[in-house]
């Protein structure tokens, strides 16, 4: 339909309604051995200081484009499927204007990042992102909520390990995106009815083989 054609009830065309921008921005998550949960940040080619990757919708653009786009420009990180998290509508939240900026998560194994811009780029502990613009603690605050909760009732989810793994393995990849330490009997209760023991082992040091297991109908 001609957007000039159309009328509302008040005779007004589309044109007549003032829009915001549209931005994305994206929470890409990673765990790393010694910090825990971290989250991607760039520097700000603009002005100073970090932010979370982004970029305004172009005319034409998905909102997937767009954020595929803004990592690779302003990280070199490609191949991720980020999912929407939430929509942040505050008026006031940008102080270029009135922008929205459609919030999008990924959480990813460290590999996937090892090619990002090592001089403009940095991975920064969720609990300690720094000082950032906007609102994009609110956005890593957001993300990391949602990632802990699909983390509390299914294993690993987003595919940290490999399709094989032991509980041991399991819990201290849970225990990373948790923050905190597991009891090791309550994890594996909760767990187990959705794994299948692949039936080999796995030996490490002087303890006894351990199991090994795999997501059950690959969750």
């Amino acid at each position: 339909m001609d957007n000039k054609a159309y009328q509302d009830s008040g005779g007004r065309s589309l044109e007549k309604y003032p829009r915001p921008s549209v931005a994305v921005d994206a929470a890409v998550l990673t765990v790393d051995p010694e910090t825990g949960l971290t989250v991607l940040q760039v520097r700000r080619a603009g002005g100073p200081g970090w932010a979370l990757p982004g970029t305004f919708l172009h005319q034409g653009e998905t909102l997937a484009e767009a954020v595929n786009r803004a990592l690779s420009t302003k990280a070199n990180v490609q191949g991720l499927r980020p999912r929407q998290l939430h929509v942040f509508d505050d008026p006031h939240r940008d102080n270029r204007g009135w922008v929205l900026s459609v919030a999008h998560v990924a959480v990813v194994p460290p590999d996937q990042l090892v090619d990002r811009f090592p001089q403009s780029t940095r991975l920064m502990p969720v609990h300690t992102p720094g000082r950032l613009i906007y609102d994009h603690a609110d956005i890593i605050a957001l993300a990391v909520a949602d990632v802990r909760a699909r983390y509390d009732s299914s294993p690993d989810p987003d595919h940290l390990l490999g399709d094989e793994f032991t509980l041991r393995d399991l819990r201290l990849i849970h225990e990373a995106v948790a923050g905190h330490a597991l009891q090791r009997d309550t994890f594996r209760r909760a767990m187990e009815p959705h794994l299948i023991s692949t039936g080999d082992t796995v030996s490490r040091g002087r303890g006894r083989p351990a199991e090994l297991f795999r997501r059950r109908n690959d969750e």
